[in-house]
């Protein structure tokens, strides 16, 4: 795929690209597209053979200097990890005769976090990466190419590109240049601040709450957490994601961008929670636990995730995909957006007619969300 004398280049893997050409492309310093963290995917075997995951990232340049732009992405074999479900769609086009496998993901894997999808300093590079996106799904016979958890940013240049835009909401925590919790609770109706302090008082008695960075993380925190990880995986998924080498490896080479919650009762962690930071936002992906203690989950996951994002000055806490329950906590409804490109005529009209009637459905929950949030009135 060529524009001019530049050519965009399907590369095996993040990791033949130099981190610091890579990571140069992305100046927001959002983790997950960070050179780190994808490499770290691919070197512990989370994504790669056998797992449905394929990398096929897109790198444009002259072959020469650094590169201009970079698409994180990814041949994927099924729909599992994504967080914007298309079973449906797969469903549909497989009943008419079709193969919706493989298609391109755009995306962090098993990552519900919005973020930068394609990289680059200039908006015409970026147009340029995505007409490469749509040769690649063309001339190789894929289904479909998604990119989801778009950047705000981002959105206008699927949209122009005349992409299908999708959807959804998350609860993410908004930082109002509160000192500390008490400030952020005292933003809450009278009831709902008496409740959190109940949850937050229960959940923690007895206990000791850590929040580790940097070098204070050891081993043995690691093998604590993969712990709650493994059980919470085998439950909500089936089976963990990750692979026990991704702990060790985000222990060594992205330690000042976790945040690492566990909770101790006596000398031995009994819950966890797993945290990355970027500048804009506290990231919370995965938490699991040995017991069953009333609003641990919320302690651990949610209040203790706005603890570390006051202490830190960050703007926002993302908490992951889905969530009605974190409303009562003091997260709010957001916007979420994905991008699919889809040849086929026929199949394109029929997604985007339902995204229509979705899209309308979806303004109406978060109108009613919105009129549920604990703050106060007036």
């Amino acid at each position: 795929m060529s524009e001019g004398d530049l050519a965009i280049r399907l590369a095996g893997s993040v990791g033949t690209v130099p981190q610091q050409d890579w990571d140069a492309l992305d100046p927001s310093g959002n983790p997950f597209t960070s050179h780190r963290f994808l490499d770290i995917m691919e070197q512990s075997g989370s994504v790669g053979p056998g797992t449905g995951w394929a990398p096929a990232p897109l790198v444009l340049g002259d072959g020469v200097a650094p590169p201009r732009a970079a698409l994180p992405a990814y041949l994927k074999s099924h729909s599992q990890g994504e967080y914007v479900f298309d079973h449906a769609w797969a469903d549909a086009w497989e009943r008419a005769g079709g193969n919706y496998y493989p298609k391109l993901q755009i995306s962090v894997p098993f990552t519900p976090a919005t973020g930068p999808r394609v990289l680059a300093a200039d908006e015409d590079d970026a147009r340029i990466m995505l007409r490469g996106a749509e040769t690649l799904v063309v001339n190789e016979g894929l289904s479909s190419a998604h990119a989801t958890f778009i950047a705000p940013d981002q959105i206008r240049l699927f949209e122009e590109a005349g992409w299908l835009i999708r959807q959804d909401i998350q609860f993410h925590w908004t930082n109002r240049g509160f000192e500390d919790f008490d400030e952020f609770l005292a933003t809450l109706a009278s009831r709902k601040r008496k409740a959190i302090r109940k949850e937050r008082a229960r959940a923690v008695e007895g206990l000791r709450i850590e929040h580790l960075s940097g070098d204070a993380l050891r081993p043995e925190h690691w093998d604590a957490f993969w712990l709650f990880y493994q059980d919470t995986g085998s439950r909500k998924w089936g089976h963990p994601y990750l692979t026990r080498e991704a702990f060790d490896l985000f222990g060594t080479r992205m330690k000042e961008d976790v945040v690492l919650i566990l909770a101790y009762e006596g000398d031995m962690a009994i819950a966890g929670a797993l945290n990355f930071a970027g500048p804009q936002a506290l990231y919370g992906r995965y938490w699991g636990t040995l017991v069953d203690r009333p609003f641990l989950h919320f302690e651990i996951c949610y209040y203790q995730a706005i603890d570390a994002a006051i202490a830190r000055g960050l703007p926002r806490v993302e908490a992951g995909a889905q969530g009605s329950h974190k409303l009562a906590r003091g997260y709010e409804p957001v916007t979420t957006h994905s991008a699919h490109f889809i040849p086929h005529e026929g199949f394109r009209q029929a997604v985007a007619d339902y995204l229509r009637q979705e899209r309308a459905g979806i303004g109406l929950q978060q109108e009613a969300l919105r009129e549920m949030a604990p703050f106060r009135k007036g």
